[in-house]
């Protein structure tokens, strides 16, 4: 398997446990402000810098057609809003499973990595942002476990 082809496999089961956890997040728990970032916040902050870190540099950057500003920001300062629809967000998860399948078979790996703030190569980005994907994930997962024992099952690998 070449690398790319790595690369790809740990995006597409990675996107795939954080899909299983929108959809098996119950209604109660969408919105549920008890928490300092709701469900759908955690989300679709996931899925912005999913999308944001695949571009191939800042400048690049196309923000979804359904982006509200500062609607990716976490804690307690983040603005409060009307929360993304889970249809809606796994539209989103969608087109950054499209985005991935393109960029990563077109990018130079060696390349910097097109963000000033991160001092590596694409390779290394890639990591970072499937690292990104699984820490929200997680904690997406913590929070089903915690409200009713809903379980979302590990991927090791897709493709």
């Amino acid at each position: 398997m070449s690398v790319k082809n790595s690369i790809q496999s740990q995006y597409l089961a990675a996107l795939a446990m954080l899909k299983d956890a929108i959809e098996k997040c119950p209604d109660s728990l969408w919105a549920d402000n008890n928490y300092v970032n709701p469900f759908w916040r955690v989300a679709y902050h996931t899925l912005i810098y999913t999308n944001f870190y695949l571009s191939p540099a800042e400048a690049d950057f196309t923000p979804w057609e359904k982006h509200k500003d500062d609607m990716q920001l976490l804690g307690p300062s983040a603005p409060n809003s009307e929360p993304y629809s889970k249809a809606d967000l796994l539209a989103y998860l969608d087109s950054c499973l499209k985005k991935m399948e393109t960029q990563v078979y077109t990018m130079d790996l060696e390349a910097e990595s097109g963000f000033d703030w991160l001092p590596f190569d694409k390779l290394e980005l890639q990591f970072y942002n499937i690292r990104h994907i699984q820490q929200h994930t997680g904690e997406l997962c913590e929070r089903l476990g915690a409200h009713g024992e809903i379980e979302v099952g590990w991927v090791g690998m897709m493709g």
